[in-house]
């Protein structure tokens, strides 16, 4: 397949061709299609899949048809992604008339505002909070939009940001074209999806929501300020290879990069790295010409390393789903492979999240010999709970990753309960995985958008929303 036979106009094919991409991936080939013929759209898909393109490609094209006027936005959760999706637009429409914009929350309102009136823009990318404040400020007029993006929405609700997408979603127009791209759909990104959409298409390229097997997984309870520290000594103890280091932000990731420099090599994943530049750290990765990759939150969603050694997370994920698929990165090819979580007691409502989606506990461990400052309260409240026996046994557990890993897996035992896990260590909790029917946003949700009489998704979704605008004002 080639963009061209995607059905898009020649000027946006001269800038695919710049950017130097050949042939769509498997999220552009399947989502542009339903893009053009007018759809609302659900994408379960990762980074580093290609859904920037996904989304851009078509709404440039529908774009040069009118006058420069706000029609299209894309709502991204940070001023990283808002820069990078802004570049990749400005490339994707060098050979057209187009006026692309970009705004967002920290730097400063007066300079923004200023340009959008200074100079008006077809296609918007911004964050939640930034578009409501200009909105506010009479900035900008919603009258005209016919396309709305949700990029990593489900990241945007792990921010906190569903109610200001809420109340977006109340002023811009009824009758626009919304596409929803996520990685995971958690519950609340399903309810916000419900009202966000009218018969969505789904395409569903995602990660699985299942831990992959064979993955020795721990938690080792520290206080955040000994964290660094902790994982210096951890990844000391040990042959360190191919190992991935997990932050939540781009600043924290920097500044455990620089610290762990002086003993390791150590290399850092950009925020929204290119493929080139993707492929260039993995490849030195598993060539050994670095030890560590570290990596923040955004940026490690788009890893997949075959036969990965060891993942850690720095911070623990906000997103249960994160952490699942950051168990898919190891064990890749291999079938041994281990993922450990650095837990501060401020951590411990997150690790309870990620537990219940996962249906069972995840063992704490103590590095032996390691100096806790006389092992804080907090850290031993969370390790006792297994009993002392573990504890005893995980103090005289062989020192670093891999003797940790063999330590825990020695440890194993069947929990107590009826229905027992082969590879739990504990009692599992009870799980309270997102069911099928959460996660489902298709027939029912529409019908409970759709005015009687309305023809299913197509290219008549605009005048289904204005017959719904219609049957609520008689109401």
């Amino acid at each position: 397949m080639t963009f061209a036979s995607l059905g898009l106009p020649t000027p946006i094919l001269k800038g695919i061709r710049a950017t130097g991409h050949i042939e769509p991936t498997a999220i552009q080939s399947k989502s542009i299609p339903v893009t053009i013929e007018g759809n609302d759209l659900i994408a379960a898909v990762q980074s580093g899949s290609g859904k920037t393109a996904a989304y851009l490609l078509p709404i440039l094209a529908r774009l040069l048809d009118g006058s420069t006027r706000l029609r299209a936005i894309v709502m991204v959760p940070t001023r990283e992604l808002a820069a990078y999706v802004e570049t990749r637009a400005r490339d994707y429409a060098r050979f057209t008339n187009l006026r692309i914009g970009v705004v967002y929350t920290g730097a400063p309102l007066g300079a923004q505002e200023k340009g959008l009136r200074d100079t008006p823009v077809d296609l918007l990318v911004a964050t939640p909070g930034r578009l409501l404040e200009l909105h506010a400020r009479g900035v900008l007029n919603f009258d005209d939009v016919e396309l709305l993006v949700f990029d990593e929405a489900d990241r945007m609700v792990a921010l906190g940001l569903a109610p200001d997408l809420r109340k977006l979603l109340k002023i811009l127009p009824e009758t626009r074209q919304t596409l929803l791209f996520s990685m995971t759909m958690p519950p609340e990104l399903n309810r916000l999806a419900k009202d966000a959409l009218i018969e969505p298409v789904r395409v569903d390229l995602g990660p699985t929501s299942k831990p992959a097997a064979g993955i020795t997984q721990a938690i080792y309870p520290v206080r955040k300020d000994l964290k660094a520290d902790l994982l210096d000594e951890l990844l000391a103890r040990t042959e360190v290879r191919s190992t991935v280091v997990v932050a939540r932000t781009r600043h924290a990731a920097l500044r455990l990069a620089r610290f762990l420099t002086r003993r390791f090599t150590v290399a850092v994943l950009d925020e929204h790295p290119s493929q080139t530049e993707r492929e260039q750290a993995l490849m030195d990765l598993r060539r050994g010409r670095v030890q560590i990759l570290v990596a923040s939150a955004t940026s490690a969603r788009s890893l997949d390393v075959a036969g990965l050694a060891h993942v850690v997370n720095f911070d623990v994920p906000q997103v249960p789903e994160d952490y699942v698929h950051r168990l898919g990165r190891t064990g890749r090819g291999e079938p041994v492979g281990d993922i450990f979580t650095l837990m501060s007691p401020e951590e411990q409502r997150e690790v309870a999240a990620i537990e219940r989606f996962l249906g069972r506990t995840v063992p704490r461990v103590l590095l032996p010999d390691f100096d806790y400052e006389g092992s804080p309260r907090e850290v031993k409240t969370m390790v006792v709970s297994y009993g002392d026996d573990f504890v005893e046994d995980s103090r005289r557990a062989a020192p670093g990753l891999q003797g940790a890993a063999q330590r825990i897996a020695a440890n194993r035992r069947p929990a107590p309960s009826t229905a027992t896990s082969p590879s739990a260590t504990v009692a599992p909790r009870p799980a309270q995985a997102p069911t099928a029917k959460e996660h489902k946003t298709g027939s029912t949700a529409a019908a409970r958008h759709r005015p009687s009489g309305a023809k299913r998704a197509g290219p008549a979704t605009e005048s289904r929303r204005k017959t719904k605008s219609k049957v609520s004002k008689k109401k």
